[in-house]
């Protein structure tokens, strides 16, 4: 084939060194626009599983690069006058001109023609010129033939919220460093690491509203560079910051990260009567930032994939190649860009976590990505986890004896009000739909004593309704007499009496969304036959053309609603429950007041976010005004209904603190349900997020629900300061012992089981550590080498 890279980049050159090295008849050409040497940036970071990748690739290449890197395992955070050191990173800095030279020498040496000093201004013509059978387009983060294309390539570039400035320093650093400094307009945070024998990159960055307050847009480069140097000085030991685009004026150094996915990676041309693919490449087609060092990794990972599938496919055909390729890498490339945006957003919001203690803030920030968990970093350094794990149960009033194993952070306890949880773990509350006339029986009794003898926390019933028409289906449980008191009180009971979990209920009122038919006879269709009417903020129909339409509350529904709470509340009082939740969330009545996609009333309980919290912190008041004092009492709202217009994560922010201000003492943050139109944004631990924000915005506890399905989950969230309580849904269904399971699995032996349980115990740790042993013999790995490399994967 005859093929040319437009950007010597090193995914140009690695992909024609690669393709060279495949097949010595290809003809390529890489067509760079600077000099030999001339180079942007200052070092670039590769982790270890990246060197490894490029080992398998070019041993050749791999071994000279791995010759000029500097290695360290330690990342120091420092913040608030102290220094929190974790080791077993296993990362490696190179400066960038050294790794373009030794990937330039090794293009001459297979044969690749190199041509310096020439801007390809049109693709097509080059193509031409060179008679290409094959077009790499890896002209950068600007990428001229990207926009040529865009209606093809269907870029999506989201410009992000902080200014940050490339530096150099003298100063030599031991470890990766990250440095946060605060000023009175804000916070300011430096990225430092080592990439040669005397040189370090030194990345400052702020928001760009502190950025804007600071001056520095007004300053020139000189003087913006005397605020970093002043600012960071302790960090520098004297050593000035160095700058290597003199050519830029003022605060033009300073730029903003654009994150760029590209739908589409190849365009096709007609050139001379060929069909000729033009590929995107490295930052042309993504960019990942710089926090997590993946832009130079994902580049040379773009050729390594594309040399694959040519020796791959190649027979097959050009567009076999092609479709093979993006849809590797789109997949791989995207799961890194998620990575990347959850530590691109914790940089941009330090202010966020400036309240937690030193030691809760370095975690916070280590498992900032969601790649690297609690498991895997006590892979990387046992002694930090250890030491780390061991603060927090201190912080939770659990001092252990030297005999005892470390408590992980899901097994600590958690007090609100007068009630004390022996853990983290919550079972969430999931619609059954096996009531009779609202009354929970025996179902009830095993489904929810099962559960409480499995170790969790707090165990939630479902949804209970307050009112016969706030049902969702005929089989939800209520509470609006003594007969259905007497029921809970019966599996109150047994749950007191039989484990050491507290036992806690949800009250709601179904609104728009009641009247429809259990689950297995299909979600939220209407009844066929006994509906009920049905009430909501204003008129609604759940499913377009499918549901009942609802009607507006008038000033009498709401005294009665109301009401209906306060009775059913009492009740719970009576059936012993320890925990109240009002259920404000869903699309059901009182989540309908809050979003605006479902209150489109004009008087004093519709319009801005005030008012349409107004009735459901009336119900909120009502029923804190005669649940017990000594017992708590949460919100569970939609933090999101991920439909345009519809609540946002900073309306999260402003619903919890309202609450807060009326006596909640925590907030379970769930999202969506709200609107049919809703395009949630899955994945694992996908609503985290919000609890996060809640949490460390708005000052309240939080309770983190969805996708939370490992112990590792719940450690890395209440060890990061994320949530307080985790929510456990499904994975509770299948297992009610699922608590227990995932202390024997992460192999925390101190948790108690039932007494009739314990001989289950023991054959279960036996055989979960002869699992470990057994698959650590037949891979040559330890059992946590294991674990890290599954969580990796």
């Amino acid at each position: 084939m005859k093929i040319i890279c437009i950007g010597g980049g090193p995914a140009g050159l690695y992909f024609s060194l690669l393709m060279k090295k495949q097949n010595p008849a290809h003809d390529i050409t890489v067509i760079e626009r600077n000099r030999p040497f001339d180079t942007f940036g200052w070092g670039v970071v590769f982790s270890d599983q990246t060197l490894g990748n490029l080992v398998n690739a070019d041993e050749k290449t791999a071994r000279t690069i791995l010759q000029s890197f500097n290695h360290w395992d330690d990342i120091d955070v420092h913040f608030k006058g102290r220094t929190i050191t974790s080791g077993g990173h296993g990362f490696c800095g190179i400066g960038r001109k050294r790794l373009l030279n030794i990937l330039q020498e090794r293009c001459l040496e297979l044969g690749v023609k190199l041509v310096f000093e020439t801007e390809v201004s049109d693709d097509q013509k080059a193509a031409a010129e060179y008679d290409a059978d094959l077009v790499i387009a890896c002209d950068g983060l600007n990428s001229r033939v990207r926009t040529r294309y865009e209606t093809t390539y269907q870029p999506d570039i989201d410009t992000r919220k902080c200014r940050f400035v490339w530096l150099g320093t003298k100063k030599l650093f031991p470890a990766f460093t990250f440095a946060f400094e605060q000023t009175e307009h804000g916070w300011f945070q430096a990225h430092a690491y080592q990439y040669d024998g005397d040189t370090a990159t030194f990345i400052v960055e702020a928001p760009e509203d502190v950025w804007l307050k600071a001056g520095i847009d007004e300053m020139s480069q000189e003087e913006g560079i005397a605020f970093c140097e002043k600012l960071f000085a302790k960090y520098l030991d004297g050593n000035p910051l160095l700058s290597n685009a003199p050519h830029l004026r003022g605060s033009a150094i300073w730029i903003k990260f654009p994150r760029i996915v590209c739908k589409e990676w190849v365009h096709w041309n007609e050139i001379q009567g060929k069909r000729v693919p033009v590929v995107l490449m490295g930052d042309a087609a993504h960019t990942a930032h710089f926090s997590i060092g993946s832009g130079t990794k994902l580049a040379l990972e773009d050729a390594i994939e594309l040399a694959r599938c040519f020796n791959k496919h190649g027979d097959a055909g050009m567009e076999q190649v092609m479709a093979a390729y993006q849809e590797v890498r789109a997949i791989e490339v995207l799961k890194i860009q998620s990575s990347a945006r959850n530590s691109t957003e914790w940089f941009e919001n330090v202010a966020r976590y400036a309240d937690l203690p030193p030691q809760q803030f370095a975690y916070s920030l280590l498992t900032r990505s969601q790649r690297i968990s609690h498991e895997n970093l006590r892979v990387r350094d046992k002694g930090y986890v250890q030491a780390y794990e061991d603060w927090i149960a201190e912080r939770a009033g659990v001092r252990r004896a030297q005999t005892q194993l470390p408590v992980p952070p899901m097994f600590t306890p958690f007090k609100v009000r007068g009630v004390t949880l022996k853990n983290r773990v919550v079972v969430s509350p999931m619609a059954q739909y096996s009531a009779d006339d609202g009354v929970a029986g025996d179902y009830h009794l095993v489904h929810l004593g099962g559960r409480a003898m499995g170790g969790a926390g707090l165990v939630f019933a479902e949804m209970t309704c307050v009112s016969a028409d706030a049902r969702i289906t005929p089989g939800c449980p209520g509470l609006w007499n003594t007969t259905q008191r007497d029921g809970w009180k019966r599996i109150v009971d047994f749950a007191h009496s039989n484990s050491d979990a507290k036992m806690a209920i949800q009250l709601g009122h179904a609104g728009a969304k009641g009247s429809t038919r259990v689950a297995w006879e299909g979600i939220d269709q209407p009844l066929e036959e006994g509906n009920w009417p049905l009430i909501s903020a204003s008129p609604q129909q759940y499913l377009d053309g499918v549901s009942a339409w609802s009607r507006a509350m008038t000033r009498a529904d709401m005294d009665r609603v109301r009401e209906d709470f306060v009775r059913s509340a009492c009740w719970a009082a009576e059936a012993g429950f320890d925990w109240l939740e009002l259920h404000c969330a869903h699309g059901y009545l009182l989540s309908s007041f809050i979003s605006p996609l479902t209150n489109q009333r004009t008087d004093e309980w519709g319009g801005s976010l005030e008012n349409r919290l107004r009735y459901p912190l009336e119900v909120f008041r009502a029923v804190r005004g005669v649940w017990p004092q000594h017992l708590p009492m949460s919100v569970r709202i939609s933090a999101h209904d991920w439909v345009e217009g519809g609540i946002t994560a900073d309306d999260a922010v402003q619903i919890a603190r309202a609450f807060k201000v009326a006596g909640a003492d925590m907030i379970d943050c769930s999202s969506g349900q709200v609107s049919k139109k809703e395009k949630p944004v899955y994945g694992r631990m996908f609503q985290t997020p919000f609890a996060d924000r809640v949490r460390n915005e708005a000052g309240v506890a939080t309770i983190a629900v969805g996708a939370i399905s490992e112990a590792d989950h719940v450690n890395s969230i209440i060890a990061a300061g994320r949530a307080d309580l985790c929510a456990i849904a499904r994975p509770h269904l299948a297992n009610p012992a699922w608590t227990l399971m995932e202390a024997a699995k992460i192999g925390y032996l101190d948790l108690a089981w039932p007494k009739q349980y314990y001989a289950a115990k023991v054959q279960l740790e036996r055989n979960l550590e002869r699992e470990k042993q057994l698959a650590a013999a037949n891979t040559g790995l330890t059992p946590q080498q294991i674990a890290a490399k599954l969580l990796e994967g």
